[in-house]
C-alpha cells in the first residue's frame, strides 16, 4: 500500500507538471499567434495582399470580397486581403455638390495607389486604364509569370486574349477571369412569315440594313420594325455614336478644345443611320412607347414587355447583352403558364462589323483586369491571386453567371434547357481603347456633354428634312468649337451663358 500511494503521489505529480508544460505550450503559441498579427503580416507564415479597385467604400467591400477574393482567402489561410480603393464613395455621399469644387482625377487617384507609401499589389482595372499605366510603366508584365508557372491561357477566349494585348503594346499586363459581351439577337418567326432569311455570323453593316428594310412591314401599331441597336432603342443621335465606335471616330480633340465632326467619315454615319428612322425600319421612344394603344375603354392596358420590342413580338432584330437571355427565358416561363404571353423564337449571330475593322465588334467590354504593381511588394502572391481567379476551376464555378462570361472557353456553354448560337457573344475583338482620357475630361469640363445634346438635336433636325447633313455637322463643329474655347477658359461654362442662346436655338431646352 506505501508503494502505491508513493506512486500515486508521483502520478499527480506528474500530470501536474504535464499540465503546467502544455499550458505553456498554448500561451508561447497564443503569443506567437498575438505577435504575427500585429505586425502587420511581415512574418513569414502570414502576408498581406493588398488589392485596389478604383471606386470602393465600406459598403461595397462586402461585395467585392464575395466576388473575388473570399474563395482565395479560404484556400490560402495565411495571406490577408486588404481591400483599397482609390476614390471611396463616401468621401462625397454626404456633401452638397459645389461645381466650383475640383473633383478627383480618377487616373491620378489610381497612380497614387500604385507609387504611394503602402502601394496596392494586385490593381483591378478596365482595358482603358490600363492602357495608360502600361505606357508610364507603372505595371509588370505578365507573360514572365505565365511562363514560369506553366499557367495554361491557351483555353481562354482568343478574341479576350487579343483585346488585352492590343491595350498592352502587344504584351498580357494583365487577365480577366470574365468579360461582358452582345449579339445580335433575331426572332426565328417575322423573318420565316416575310419570307426573308435569317441573318448570319459575319456580316457587315450594309447588309444588316438590307436584311432589316425587307424584313419590315406593317402600320400603325401593327407594324414590325426590322431593327434597333439596343433593346432600349429609340434615340437616333446615341445609335450613331454606338454605331460608329469600331471606327473610333471622335466628336472632339483629346484635349477637348476643338470639334472633329465636320468630317466625311461622320456625315457618311449619320447618312447610314438617317433613313432607318425615316423610313421606320427602327423604331422611335414613341412607337416604343405609345400613349394612345396603353388605353383601352379609357383603361391602361396591361403589358408585361412594356418598352421591350422584341419580347413584343414586334421587332426582327435587336443588339443585347448576355444577360438579356435570362429575359427571354423567362418570358418562355411564362408562356407556359400564361396564354397571353408568346415565346420568342430566337437565336443570335455576331454583330456585324465595318470592312475597315473587320474582326472588331462594339460590345465586348473587359473592366474586371487583374493586373499587377510594378512596385508591387508582394507580387507572388499577387499572381498567385490572379492565377486562381483565373483558372478553370474558378472558371467552373463562376460559368453559371447570367450577367458576365466566363473567360474559358471550355465553360461557355449555353445553359441547360436553351440552344443558341453562343460563340456569336465571343468571335469579335473588343474595341480598343481610346488614347482621350475621358473620365477626367469630365471631371474638368463638367457641362461637355452640351455638346452632344447639341448634336442629338440637329440630328433630330436633319430626320425632320430642316437640315443637311453636311449643313448639320458644320454647324454642329462651328458651335461646338466655341462653347469647347469658352469652356477652356472657364470650366463651368454653360451653352446658356452663349451669346445668342446658344443651343435654344434648335431646341434642345424648350
Amino acid at each position: 500500500m506505501p508503494e502505491n500511494k508513493s506512486l500515486s503521489g508521483k502520478g499527480r505529480v506528474f500530470s501536474r507538471s504535464t499540465a503546467i508544460v502544455l499550458v505553456f505550450i498554448l500561451l508561447t503559441s497564443l503569443l506567437a499567434a498575438c505577435s504575427k498579427g500585429d505586425d502587420n503580416g511581415s512574418g513569414a507564415d502570414n502576408r498581406v495582399l493588398r488589392i485596389g479597385f478604383l471606386y470602393s467604400s465600406p459598403d461595397n467591400e462586402q461585395y467585392l470580397r464575395q466576388q473575388y477574393t473570399d474563395s482565395f482567402e479560404l484556400l490560402n489561410p495565411d495571406v490577408e486581403i486588404q481591400i483599397v480603393g482609390a476614390i471611396n464613395y463616401d468621401d462625397q455621399r454626404y456633401e452638397e455638390y459645389d461645381p466650383k469644387k475640383e473633383q478627383p482625377d480618377p487616373y491620378e487617384k489610381l497612380k497614387e495607389m500604385l507609387t504611394g507609401k503602402n502601394p496596392v499589389d494586385v490593381l483591378m482595372i478596365d482595358l482603358g486604364n490600363m492602357k495608360r499605366l502600361v505606357k508610364d510603366n507603372m505595371l509588370k508584365q505578365l507573360d514572365p509569370y505565365i511562363q514560369n508557372s506553366e499557367f495554361d491561357i491557351t483555353d481562354i477566349v482568343p478574341t479576350v486574349i487579343d483585346g488585352i494585348k492590343d491595350a498592352g503594346e502587344g504584351s498580357l499586363y494583365g487577365l480577366a477571369p470574365t468579360f461582358s459581351s452582345s449579339a445580335l439577337y433575331y426572332n426565328k418567326a417575322l423573318f420565316t412569315e416575310a419570307g426573308v432569311p435569317f441573318p448570319t455570323d459575319g456580316m457587315q453593316w450594309n447588309d444588316l440594313f438590307t436584311l432589316a428594310k425587307r424584313v419590315t412591314k406593317g402600320e400603325g401599331q401593327e407594324r414590325k420594325f426590322g431593327l434597333a441597336l439596343s433593346r432600349y432603342g429609340g434615340d437616333p443621335f446615341y445609335d450613331t455614336q454606338n454605331y460608329a465606335a469600331p471606327l473610333r471616330l471622335k466628336t472632339w480633340d483629346d484635349k477637348g478644345e476643338k470639334m472633329t465632326v465636320d468630317t466625311p467619315q461622320w456625315a457618311k454615319v449619320w447618312k447610314d443611320i438617317l433613313p432607318l428612322y425615316k423610313e421606320k425600319i427602327m423604331p422611335t421612344q414613341k412607337d416604343m412607347y405609345p400613349e394612345e394603344s396603353a388605353m383601352e375603354d379609357g383603361k391602361r392596358s396591361f403589358n408585361p414587355f412594356q418598352g421591350d420590342m422584341f419580347l413584343s413580338g414586334r421587332l426582327a432584330m435587336t443588339i443585347g447583352g448576355y444577360d438579356y437571355i435570362q429575359e427571354l427565358e423567362r418570358a418562355k416561363g411564362a408562356a407556359e403558364k400564361n396564354k397571353n404571353v408568346t415565346a420568342i423564337d430566337w437565336d443570335v449571330v455576331t454583330v456585324p462589323t465595318f470592312p475597315e475593322e473587320p474582326n472588331v465588334g462594339g460590345s465586348i467590354y473587359i473592366n474586371n483586369l487583374m493586373t499587377i504593381n510594378a512596385k508591387a511588394s508582394n507580387s507572388d502572391d499577387a499572381w498567385k491571386f490572379i492565377e486562381f481567379n483565373n483558372s478553370k476551376e474558378w472558371a467552373k464555378l463562376k460559368s453559371r453567371s447570367t450577367y458576365e462570361m466566363v473567360s474559358r472557353i471550355s465553360f461557355l456553354k449555353p445553359k441547360e434547357g436553351t440552344n443558341f448560337n453562343i460563340k456569336a457573344f465571343y468571335t469579335l475583338k473588343p474595341v480598343p481603347p481610346s488614347d482621350t482620357d475621358i473620365s477626367t475630361l469630365y471631371q474638368k469640363l463638367p457641362n461637355i456633354w452640351e455638346v452632344n445634346q447639341y448634336g442629338s438635336q440637329l440630328f433630330l433636325e436633319v430626320i425632320e428634312g430642316k437640315k443637311g447633313v453636311e449643313e448639320a455637322l458644320k454647324e454642329w463643329q462651328t458651335k461646338g468649337d466655341a462653347l469647347l474655347q469658352k469652356m477652356k477658359k472657364d470650366p463651368q461654362a454653360s451653352i446658356h451663358t452663349m451669346e445668342g442662346g446658344g443651343v435654344s436655338s434648335v431646341g434642345v431646352y424648350r
